[in-house]
């Protein structure tokens, strides 16, 4: 199945590979976040630093003073945290990524050189890697009526048993400006989303997904 963690997310690109362990959807691993940050720290190399009580940093990321972290959160190497960043309980965040100026990111994960620069919202997702958020796109994560997110998948609808999830973004997706991924929305690796689009469900590896909903395999 092309939503499941093998076909979406390359897992060597976080050091929090073994949260997947046994995992068939990758939105299996949200629920598993916070203990898995507190079991994982115990074990950090050395040249992570403890920043707060339950807050890691690794090696040459920079944090700017405006920055506000609320742990459990480990955050990797040679990161940069921008000005009015919020980190916000129950992230992972891996190395060589940038979280920008009044981003927000909350019980989710993020691969290694995922970029939310500007004015992004990341709420109970994951980002693969070298996945990128244009300027003021975001993950909803909550239905409007509060029911438990599925996911459309061609004609299925399958129960996450989830009430908070956002996204899945495959490996090198990439989400232009101003778009809205509505709870449960699954972006296949090496996918474009066109600017100002409100996207629900599955967008295939190598689509692109226009603003009146047209997707059509890259070429």
């Amino acid at each position: 199945m092309n939503i499941s963690v093998d076909e979406l997310l390359n897992i060597k690109e976080t050091d929090a590979r073994a949260i997947f362990e046994g995992v068939k959807y990758p939105w299996e691993a949200l629920a598993k976040i916070k203990v898995f940050i507190l079991e994982y720290a115990k074990n950090l190399p050395d040249d992570f630093e403890r920043i707060d009580e339950f807050v890691w940093v690794g090696k040459g990321t920079t944090i700017d003073k405006s920055v506000l972290i609320k742990g459990p959160a480990i955050i990797g190497y040679n990161c940069e945290i921008r000005q009015c960043a919020y980190i916000r309980e129950n992230v992972i965040i891996g190395n060589d990524v940038v979280v920008g100026n009044s981003s927000e990111v909350k019980n989710s994960i993020l691969f290694n050189k995922v970029q939310v620069p500007h004015y992004n919202y990341v709420g109970d997702s994951i980002l693969g890697y070298k996945s990128h958020l244009g300027a003021g796109a975001i993950t909803s994560n909550l239905k409007s009526n509060g029911t438990l997110v599925t996911v459309k998948y061609g004609t299925e609808k399958i129960e996450t048993g989830l009430r908070k999830f956002g996204a899945i973004l495959g490996d090198l997706a990439e989400v232009g400006c101003n778009s809205v991924l509505n709870p449960g929305t699954i972006i296949g690796k090496d996918s474009i989303v066109y600017p100002l689009s409100s996207v629900r469900g599955y967008v295939p590896n190598n689509s692109i997904l226009k603003n009146n909903g047209e997707i059509v395999q890259k070429k």
